[in-house]
């Protein structure tokens, strides 16, 4: 399996296959980083931050140096995307069809236990939207999108000693 930094080589040269490689290897992270930033109820506009991230990549590739780790370039440019998208788009409610209403009955716990669980969630929001947004992003990877910082750099943490 090739390097990131082989895969860059070559699309450098104009060779798509490889530009398809890295952004199969990385639409994932770019999507989740996205939608980590702009809150769930905004996946439409994750979708179109992660193919702007792609079109910007494609265009500046060129002048990619490879002074930093491609994930960490990637990072920084979806990163910038998403935080851009997320001021303009403030004072928008979020989208919601239908699906809405399956989700408002059902079987989980009652409504003191949603209440409760819901006013925490608010406080720790509340808390989290304090901190500046580098911040707020490195906390929503690691806790609920599952990335530590080794998913940054395209490396794997070694397990760790029994």
């Amino acid at each position: 399996m090739e390097s990131d930094s082989q895969l860059v080589v070559r699309a450098q040269r104009g060779e798509q296959q490889a530009f398809a490689e890295l952004v199969r290897r990385y639409r994932s992270l770019v999507f989740r980083l996205a939608v980590s930033i702009l809150g769930k109820e905004f996946i439409p506009e994750a979708e179109d931050v992660a193919q702007e991230v792609f079109l910007k990549v494609h265009d500046a590739i060129g002048s990619f140096r490879g002074e930093a780790e491609f994930s960490s370039w990637i990072y920084r440019i979806a990163f910038n995307q998403a935080v851009n998208l997320k001021a303009r788009v403030r004072f928008r409610s979020p989208h919601a069809d239908e699906s809405v209403l399956y989700r408002a009955v059902s079987p989980g716990p009652g409504p003191h236990r949603q209440a409760e669980t819901a006013l925490r969630d608010r406080a720790l929001a509340g808390c989290i939207q304090t901190l500046p947004e580098v911040y707020q992003s490195a906390l929503r990877l690691y806790y609920w999108l599952g990335a530590g910082v080794a998913a940054f750099h395209g490396r794997t943490c070694p397990e760790p000693a029994a």
